[in-house]
């Protein structure tokens, strides 16, 4: 399974594709920090990133998109921010017909250290393990946005079947 996580932020975007399988180690496909001006005018900033995202979604192939669900934060502007490029990433797999999935930062750090109270330095360094990287993947929302990708590809590939299960037991049930 190839997935396209996305951190979503409007100054910085962070974008990881990775391919894997449940219960296995994924492999980095690639990871981008799309960024914008916040001198820019809104619009434009989001038309932006709204043709990053499109461009990463038709170049990569995934089967799936992964973003991080936006939570309650003390700032109310960054939080907005964070919402609008969320909304967008969820536009980007939706408009390429694809499953969109969104995480709470609890579940993705859950998923990928076995803690969701871990830290950033904890989260990029599992991320780095994980994919047996060299390095760190710099900035933070890159790594971010590959746990988001390695979150979905262990808990929401294993999510889909289940529903994909039901579905079918619904549908042989109503015969």
């Amino acid at each position: 399974m190839r997935v396209l996580g996305v951190d979503p932020g409007l100054t910085r975007c962070g974008v990881g594709v990775v391919e894997g399988v449940p219960g296995r180690p994924c492999t980095l496909v690639a990871y981008y920090v799309v960024y914008t001006d916040p001198a820019d005018d809104l619009a434009l900033r989001l038309l932006h990133l709204d043709r990053s995202l499109a461009k990463l979604v038709a170049e990569h192939e995934p089967e799936s998109v992964a973003v991080e669900r936006v939570f309650s934060q003390h700032n109310v502007r960054t939080v907005m921010g964070t919402a609008q490029a969320s909304g967008i990433a969820v536009l980007a797999g939706a408009r390429a017909g694809l499953p969109v999935q969104t995480y709470t930062p609890s579940e993705v750090k859950a998923a990928v250290t076995g803690s969701g109270q871990a830290d950033k330095a904890q989260m990029t360094a599992m991320v780095t393990r994980l994919l047996r990287l060299d390095e760190p993947p710099k900035p933070a929302d890159a790594a971010d946005a590959l746990a988001l990708a390695i979150c979905h590809v262990w808990r929401g590939g294993t999510r889909s079947k289940l529903a994909a299960a039901a579905d079918r037991a619904r549908r042989g049930g109503a015969r």
